[in-house]
């Protein structure tokens, strides 16, 4: 675990994702449904409101509030390729905002490959804008290594 590679969006030099890359010994079916279960999401994750794996669909998750900001991700549902791909933006934050609580414009995209040795997953945070987004970009980037190891002791309780 804790595979974090930094890439720059060729399109804008001042855009930036958090990639982890980890192969699980658990099927994509079993990944699959903790990364698209409400339930299941809160537990590895932050618990949504609203969810449902369904394109268009919009949900929320909260968070401490920081000034101008309420402390609301409004995600939509963006993709959902059963057992490859599920991709969702995640918007939150205040262009008055500096450091914690700016403003986000970015996307969420979980892709499963099947290995031989079980599911490789790849996270993408992507559309972070540098510097404006430092401090979400490095408390995220912790945070989504944190996630994935949850996530693995979560897969591993559904097998």
């Amino acid at each position: 675990m804790n595979n974090i590679a930094v890439k720059s969006d060729m399109q804008s030099t001042d855009a930036t994702s958090i990639v982890i890359d980890e192969v699980f010994p658990h099927g994509a079916e079993v990944l699959w449904k903790a990364i698209t279960n409400g339930d299941l999401m809160g537990r590895w994750m932050m618990k949504p409101t609203g969810f449902e794996p369904v394109v268009g669909n919009r949900f929320t998750f909260q968070t401490t509030p920081a000034g101008a900001w309420d402390g609301f991700i409004r995600c939509e549902v963006l993709e959902v390729l059963p057992l490859e791909r599920f991709a969702f933006a995640w918007r939150g934050g205040d262009e008055g905002n500096v450091g914690y609580g700016s403003k986000l414009d970015t996307v969420v995209t979980f892709t499963l490959r099947r290995v031989q040795t079980g599911t490789r997953l790849r996270m993408e945070h992507s559309g972070f804008v540098l510097p404006k987004n430092d401090t979400a970009y490095t408390n995220m980037g912790k945070g989504w290594v944190k996630c994935v190891q949850t996530l693995s002791t979560v897969a591993a309780e559904q097998n």
